[in-house]
């Protein structure tokens, strides 16, 4: 057995999880509603305030969905009610962050301010100058969202300098004098 998968998801209160027929699993709670489709192999069952995900064989593909399933929904199930948030961290001279509205403008050096256009379901907040964080009840979007920020300007391995996330850690060259 899948040691994820076997794993009952315990849905907290004000929460409802919904699974139709064909194995589509709607999860409303107080910070919105998220709905996907499942594979048609998994049985997906919601039974005394607890969601079980089971795999019809042993077959390797089952044994794959059987886990990714159950995580999925998990990740449902946290979005609705707690939500989830990345934090970028804008490292070097000059850059900056700024909101117009909802959009997200960036200062990372170039001739030209960067300008990231708002995207349905996640919210950008800018706390300091040179932190971003992206919220949103999706985690496949919000990390996504994160991500294609953090493209305009990766971290450098000497000086350190471009977007990172907060917990990130980067790995320091020495340079051309160090010998």
């Amino acid at each position: 057995m899948s040691r994820v998968g076997r794993l009952p998801i315990d849905i907290p209160n004000g929460v409802s999880v919904t699974v139709t027929p064909d194995n589509v699993v709607t999860v409303k709670g107080p910070k919105g509603e998220l709905t996907k489709a499942m594979h048609k192999d998994m049985s997906i069952a919601v039974e005394d305030n607890k969601v079980v995900v089971t795999r019809p064989s042993d077959m390797a593909q089952h044994r794959a969905l059987h886990g990714l399933t159950r995580a999925l929904i998990k990740n449902m199930v946290v979005g609705v009610s707690e939500g989830y948030q990345k934090t970028l961290e804008l490292v070097g001279v000059g850059y900056r962050a700024q909101l117009k509205g909802k959009d997200l403008i960036l200062n990372l050096g170039y001739s030209h301010p960067v300008e990231i256009q708002a995207v349905k379901g996640v919210e950008y907040s800018v706390p300091e100058p040179t932190k971003v964080v992206v919220s949103g009840i999706d985690k496949e979007l919000v990390g996504s969202v994160a991500a294609n920020i953090r493209v305009w300007r990766k971290p450098e391995p000497y000086k350190g300098k471009g977007i990172k996330y907060a917990d990130e850690v980067i790995r320091r060259k020495e340079g051309k004098t160090g010998k």
